[in-house]
């Protein structure tokens, strides 16, 4: 087989070396799981996704989407950042595609800006409210105190497509010291099938947030910048403070800072933010 093209880019910021970096293998059709989990491995990224030919009707593509651990159903800025490759290598500008992942069918919507930056929001699926959590257990997971937790949002299982665990704190100072055990972490996710603990200090009336987002592996380690986690707390906002839309500041801890921009629509939030290129190339993957 000939080299397959390769594509790295920054999601959720039009600034390189910001957001969430990604890798993109396109024409991915005939891997076999075992190398693009090999290959999720060897980036060493959050995310490694795949381009695959569709299997569902009225699909554009198929993305496959790896952590180091393993293939997961859907995620967010995996799914912006690959329609924005796809779109670049077919030379779109301005196109919405309906992509197929483990989740289902997500509408993307992609148009091309000035500078190479690459303007991309999708609709996630329908959020599903799962349990309300003891806040000393949640926030004891990234070294916090009951008394760190809103004084009156709860902590919660959320999904919108993929589970998380969103844990609104008081104040967005207290984000700074977060220490987290990924033990615990781990087993606080498991009951809920979680990808990541999301603690975000909230203003309702600002429709803002600053988050961090940690997952249940050390190796992974924090993430900077989870769209889907920012539907799932866009989707608990709007029901319990009416606030329909948030913009999410993450990743500035980490030295990547990332922007998100959640919005209800109908029973579905759509996500969407900035993404950029920052490598093209191809890979050799085949024996």
């Amino acid at each position: 087989m000939p080299p397959r093209r390769y594509t790295l880019l920054d999601v959720f910021t039009s600034t390189r070396l910001q957001g969430n970096p990604l890798a993109v293998v396109h024409d991915a059709d005939g891997l076999p799981d075992p190398v693009m989990h090999a290959f999720a491995r060897e980036t060493r990224l959050s995310e490694t996704c795949y381009v695959q030919s569709p299997r569902v009707a009225g699909a554009d593509y198929r993305n496959r989407i790896w952590t180091m651990g393993g293939e997961i159903p859907f995620a967010g800025h995996p799914s912006l950042g690959v329609a924005a490759a796809v779109a670049r290598a077919r030379g779109e500008s301005r196109v919405t595609y309906t992509q197929e992942s483990g989740a289902g069918l997500q509408p993307i919507e992609v148009e091309a800006r000035a500078g190479g930056v690459v303007g991309v929001s999708m609709l996630q699926e329908p959020a599903v409210f799962g349990p309300e959590l003891d806040p000393a257990d949640v926030l004891g997971a990234v070294g916090l105190g009951e008394d760190d937790a809103h004084p009156e949002l709860p902590c919660q299982a959320m999904s919108t497509g993929l589970w998380h665990v969103i844990a609104p704190v008081r104040d967005a100072a207290v984000l700074a010291g977060l220490w987290p055990d990924y033990d615990r972490i781990s087993g606080l996710l498991a009951p809920h099938s979680g990808i990541c603990l999301y603690v975000a200090a909230v203003e309702p009336e600002a429709g803002s947030a600053r988050a961090r987002s940690f997952p249940g592996r050390a190796e992974q380690g924090e993430d900077p910048a989870t769209g889907s986690a920012a539907g799932p707390l866009c989707a608990y906002l709007a029901r319990r403070t009416g606030t329909a839309r948030v913009t999410v500041a993450q990743g500035v801890e980490m030295g990547r800072g990332a922007r998100l921009v959640a919005e209800l629509e109908g029973d579905r939030v759509r996500v969407g933010g900035d993404a950029v290129v920052v490598i093209d190339g191809t890979v050799h993957l085949d024996d």
